[in-house]
């Protein structure tokens, strides 16, 4: 376990680095262990991130660790998400005012009625956390049965380690694929331990060119989802009130 050092206002936890990267550029890193794992931390003036990988359990580690090490007075699951209605668009950013738990069909309310965020269409949305990458099948199946706008993986395990220490909690996501986009299939075989298999994917796709076209429109929309993600990050959630009674520059 690693000791506590000194608190940071906001603990902004991902699944890999290249969602958040226009936001930490040149922020300072290190690595710091804890539970028997190594994580990366990167710190700016306001706010920490670490990336814990893909996935609920590897998420809940992540925001364990910030917390243990900074002590946040907000936890942040930032990312990207896939649309699960047309009206949401690649690029879109959204500020759920509920997380659904797939696994057990539990609730759990955000901070961001709390902020003059709250009233607007984007935060007015219902994020869906499921245990896998969703096909267009089973978006249409999560809209239908929980009507929720959205999906993701890992919202719900910080939302509940967050809950767990009394924290308040809002989770930001870029829409990366929209609700008729199927996902190239190959994606989740090449997740191992939380971390994508770059290389090993890239090689798959090459020999497969009828995968080509959807993978570099993956990889356009990712960019976007990443961009429109961390431009929101910044001005906003590490210089302005997002949740009540919590503020990045102490204003």
């Amino acid at each position: 376990m690693v000791a506590a050092k000194a608190p940071m206002r906001i603990a902004i936890v991902g699944a890999f680095e290249r969602e958040l990267r226009p936001l930490i550029k040149g922020w300072p890193s290190r690595k710091l262990q804890y539970g028997g794992r190594e994580f990366t931390f990167y710190q700016g003036e306001h706010a920490v991130v670490v990336c814990g990988g893909v996935g609920a359990e590897r998420a809940r580690a992540a925001a364990q660790a910030a917390i243990a090490e900074f002590s946040p007075e907000l936890l942040i699951s930032a990312g990207f998400a896939g649309a699960l209605v047309a009206e949401l668009h690649t690029g879109d950013t959204i500020f759920p005012a509920m997380i659904i738990d797939t696994k057990d069909g539990s609730r759990h309310p955000t901070a961001i009625e709390r902020a003059p965020l709250g009233s607007t269409p984007h935060a007015r949305t219902l994020l869906a956390s499921c245990p896998e990458i969703a096909s267009v099948g089973q978006k249409q199946r999560l809209r239908n049965s929980y009507g929720a706008h959205a999906v993701d993986m890992e919202s719900a395990e910080v939302s509940r380690a967050a809950e767990a220490h009394n924290i308040s909690f809002v989770a930001v996501k870029a829409i990366s694929d929209e609700f008729d986009f199927e996902l190239p299939l190959a994606v989740s075989a090449f997740i191992r331990e939380g971390r994508f298999q770059t290389a090993r994917f890239l090689l798959h796709t090459a020999m497969r060119p009828r995968l080509w076209a959807r993978v570099l429109q993956l990889a356009r929309n990712s960019e976007i989802a990443a961009r429109n993600l961390c431009a929101w990050l910044r001005p906003s959630v590490l210089t302005h009130t997002i949740a009540s009674g919590t503020t990045a520059s102490g204003r």
